[in-house]
């Protein structure tokens, strides 16, 4: 009887990993079957893409005023932290995907602008001797000059949240370090290893294929590289969860209806939500992906996490 026992316990200790695998490879082998689900519907693979595009199509020009009202202005909040969190220098290369409306993107810039203006008074302070005549032709050289070779790309499946997303580049004044690229996140139209940071805020929910879109994220990243994730999580606070749910369920399509006139499309982002895996099988898929050091933060008490992963 004791050989039994020794082995099932090396077993467990040894193929827990192998297990899991093997679960995540039934769950695709019953996606192949071109079934998945859109909320809490059952679709085919096919159908989830044109649907998710419909909504977002749908939602795009209401999109950001959504988002204020949804969150209570909270989402930039969040936002905020991610980009702190990041703390990104001179001459990052970002790629945002589902960047959408640019938040995140608009965010980044702002950071390395404000880095750019640290240095440069820095370098002024150890100048003891410059006149005003000095200070102001460095100011105005300082004008000329770009974000210190940072970049920011902005690739989403959606044309239409692209467009949005350019007309509100050009009103808040985003002239340089931007670039609008219409691709889809389980198949990016880029070389590999070509960027010091993806991002993904509120969108990887949507992708079809999760796994395919995280493998797609290490690819495009260079040693080295960030994966960073923004999306709806599972709540650890039980009575919070309970109130988020019924303001979720009862109050948020009904400001879809209000504002936007579309009470479908939001009934299926608060459906989207309770469907994505929580904190610690994402995770796991992070992981699975090839990223290394991969940690989470819960904000406003798992409303949202940050997932951050590396490409080592």
């Amino acid at each position: 009887m004791t050989a039994p026992v020794h082995s099932a316990g090396r077993w467990c200790l040894a193929s827990w990993r192998s297990v899991r695998l093997g679960y995540q490879r039934l769950h695709q082998t019953q996606a192949s079957g071109r079934e998945t689900h859109f909320g809490f519907q059952t679709v085919s693979e096919e159908e989830k893409g044109e649907r998710v595009y419909h909504v977002f199509e749908s939602v795009a020009k209401n999109y950001d005023v959504m988002n204020d009202s949804m969150s209570l202005g909270i989402h930039r909040l969040w936002k905020d932290w991610l980009i702190r969190h990041m703390k990104p220098t001179p001459g990052t290369q970002l790629l945002d995907v589902a960047g959408g409306t640019g938040d995140v993107s608009f965010r980044f810039i702002n950071y390395i602008r404000a880095q750019r203006e640290k240095l440069y008074r820095d370098k002024l302070d150890s100048q003891e001797t410059l006149s005003w005549s000095d200070i102001s032709k460095s100011y105005s050289n300082k004008d000329q000059g770009s974000l210190m070779g940072s970049h920011a790309v902005i690739c989403d499946i959606n044309k239409e949240m692209l467009k949005v997303g350019k007309e509100k580049s050009l009103q808040l004044g985003y002239s340089e370090g931007l670039s609008w690229v219409a691709g889809d996140a389980e198949e990016l139209p880029f070389a590999d290893e070509k960027f010091d940071v993806y991002t993904i805020a509120f969108g990887i929910r949507n992708v079809t294929h999760i796994d395919k879109a995280l493998e797609e994220a290490h690819r495009v990243l260079k040693p080295g590289g960030r994966f960073l994730c923004l999306e709806f999580s599972q709540v650890t606070n039980p009575l919070l969860a309970r109130l988020y749910d019924l303001y979720s369920f009862q109050v948020i399509p009904v400001l879809g209806q209000v504002i936007a006139g579309d009470w479908k499309s939001y009934q299926y982002l608060v459906e989207s939500i309770r469907r994505f895996p929580p904190q610690e099988e994402f995770k796991e898929m992070i992981e699975d992906a090839g990223f290394f050091k991969v940690t989470y933060h819960n904000l406003t008490s798992g409303v949202v996490s940050v997932h951050s992963g590396f490409k080592l």
